[in-house]
C-alpha cells in the first residue's frame, strides 16, 4: 500500500515549526529529510522516525515499527504536538550521520 499526499501534508504540517524539512517519493512512500540528513519517512500512511538516543528519549511511549520488510525498527509517531516534534527532530539531527557523498561518474 502506497501512501497518500493527504497524509504527507498532515505530516508536513506537523513539522512546520521546523525549516529546511523537505521529502522525495520512493516507490510509492516518502523519505523525510532535515537539514539535508534523512530522518524518518512515511511508510502505509504511517509517520516514522529513525531511532537514535534522543528520539527515543523524548518518544519513550513510541511503538517500533519496520517500514517495509528487510528495514531497521523505526519508531512510530503518534505525537501531534508541534512543539514536541520540533524539539526530537532538532535533537535527533545532532545524533545522525553527514549524508554520503556521491562521486560524479
Amino acid at each position: 500500500m502506497s501512501s497518500t499526499e493527504q497524509y504527507l501534508d498532515f505530516v508536513l504540517d506537523l513539522l512546520g515549526e521546523l525549516e529546511d524539512v523537505a521529502h522525495r517519493k520512493m516507490m510509492g512512500e516518502y523519505v523525510l529529510y532535515y537539514r539535508g540528513k534523512v530522518i524518518g519517512g512515511i511508510y502505509d500512511d504511517r509517520f516514522l522516525l529513525k531511532v537514535t538516543p534522543a528520539s527515543s528519549r523524548l518518544l519513550p511511549e513510541a511503538p517500533r515499527a519496520i517500514p517495509y520488510e528487510g528495514a531497521k525498527e523505526m519508531l512510530l509517531v503518534e505525537v501531534e504536538d508541534r512543539d514536541v516534534l520540533r524539539d526530537v527532530v532538532d535533537a535527533m539531527w545532532e545524533e545522525l550521520p553527514a549524508p554520503k557523498k556521491r562521486n560524479k561518474k
